[in-house]
């Protein structure tokens, strides 16, 4: 970490994220090596006492199992403020109260998150400041382009921070190192060789009390616009000169300008489902319309799946599908590349286990590459076998790593304005076609697999 960033002000400090991952987050970041002194200062709508808050910091670090002295130190010395983080009157009494060059972190919906940015505007921010901001950034593409012009008002872009903790997880980072630092896998990473890739993000959780933002967002918002394009382009993009934030966000950027809807057509190139009544691990789940604050007029989906194609040498013909979704039977959270059969089995093999595959898994993070050798019995005989390993865990959970890049001002693990307004040209066609109805909303118990349609 820089020495210049003194205090991190968390502005929706009362919100679950902040006590759910980013508290936790940072714990551990100020117990690791990489960690160093700082202020912390919370900051709220709602009223509460330094005291609550501390106990709030402690309890959110210990479920991150930070317990070091540094950790310990800022739990017992931050403070919080209540205030209204649009009103200009409030943010100069925020930021009179930091010390040192400020990190801001926006745990906020994207409104606020704009109308904060407004009002820092006529504010002013110190010389350094170094802005956070949660996804998703915008709520479409002219809103996040119109958010990308206040931001650079306010600092310079390489002091925002787009924060992706996606881009955190240890499997992800370790797709870096599986593709460049090994030639066996580099060498059939293209269209030649591979006949299309599964990323998927399926949950057995429900709504769990989310309803207040993602029933305006859904599913294809949430995580396929804010994750699922990013990490495909993280598994598509051409090889970097190096790690530099730079060379990676630009070779991640290359890929998203060349990503479109498959056939160009939405109506085709895209589903959309939401879970009905169910149970999962004997909980009963009630209908998505009937959950607590969901409007059943606006038809949110709860499971989202999208086809694109990368319009380049290396991926033209090779469909990414994108599926992420809510309450199902089981948690697959995977990379899957499906490779091409062989162009010719010699006569005399009997048995035929369909292509090999690498499947990367998010959740546990592991590998697993099947292949097709000789069976136990008839040695003519094409069976399937896999290969698999459990990748190290990380240091840190990925909101340590993000965090980690915003107080060390290290744009690597953030997302740069051009690759946020383009995830959100790839899903816009998407979005009309489901306004108009030109897609049907199905439906699928919860805790089943999905609607059987799908299967």
């Amino acid at each position: 970490m820089v020495d210049g960033i003194g205090t991190l002000v968390i502005l929706g400090a009362g919100g679950d994220l902040a006590k759910r991952l980013l508290l936790p987050g940072l714990g551990q970041l100020l117990d690791a090596d990489r960690g160093h002194d700082l202020r912390l200062i919370g900051v709220g709508f709602d009223e509460m006492t330094d005291d609550e808050w501390r106990a709030r910091v402690a309890d959110s670090f210990a479920a991150g199992e930070a317990t070091g002295p540094r950790a310990t130190a800022v739990a017992r010395e931050t403070r919080y403020l209540q205030a209204d983080v649009t009103n200009p009157a409030d943010l100069r009494r925020i930021l009179a109260s930091v010390t040192g060059v400020p990190a801001l972190y926006f745990a906020l919906p994207p409104k606020v998150t704009i109308a904060a940015c407004a009002a820092l505007r006529t504010v002013g921010v110190p010389k350094g400041t170094v802005l956070g901001l949660e996804k998703p950034f915008g709520t479409d593409l002219r809103s996040a382009q119109a958010l990308n012009r206040k931001l650079i008002k306010l600092v310079p872009e390489k002091h925002i921070h787009r924060v992706d903790h996606f881009l955190g997880k240890s499997t992800v980072l370790n797709l870096l190192g599986l593709r460049f630092a090994n030639r066996i896998f580099e060498q059939v990473w293209s269209s030649e060789h591979v006949e299309r890739v599964d990323i998927r993000f399926d949950e057995t959780l429900a709504l769990e009390g989310r309803a207040g933002y993602y029933d305006k967002a859904g599913a294809l918002v949430d995580m396929i616009q804010s994750h699922l394009l990013l990490v495909m382009a993280i598994v598509a993009m051409e090889p970097p000169s190096s790690l530099d934030a730079d060379d990676l966000r630009g070779a991640m950027t290359q890929v998203l300008r060349a990503t479109r809807v498959w056939d160009g057509d939405a109506a085709t190139g895209s589903r959309r489902a939401r879970y009905g009544a169910g149970s999962i691990d004997d909980h009963k789940i009630p209908a998505y319309d009937k959950e607590p604050g969901v409007n059943p007029d606006l038809s949110t989906e709860t499971l989202a799946e999208v086809t694109v194609g990368i319009e380049n040498w290396r991926w033209a013909g090779v469909p990414f599908h994108l599926r992420s979704g809510k309450a199902l039977a089981d948690k697959r959270q995977e990379i899957v590349l499906t490779f091409k059969d062989v162009p010719h089995r010699p006569y005399g093999f009997t048995g035929n286990p369909g292509p090999a595959r690498l499947r990367i898994s998010l959740n546990p993070d592991s590998i697993e590459l099947d292949l097709n050798i000789n069976g136990e019995g008839n040695p003519f005989t094409i069976d399937r076998v896999s290969l698999d390993v459990n990748f190290a865990a990380g240091e840190m959970a990925p909101y340590g790593e993000v965090l980690h890049g915003i107080l060390s001002d290290d744009p690597t693990l953030s997302v740069r304005a051009d690759a946020v307004e383009e995830c959100w040209r790839i899903v816009a066609p998407v979005l009309a076609a489901w306004r108009k109805n030109a897609v049907p909303l199905d439906s699928y118990r919860a805790g089943s697999a999905g609607p059987t349609a799908w299967r």
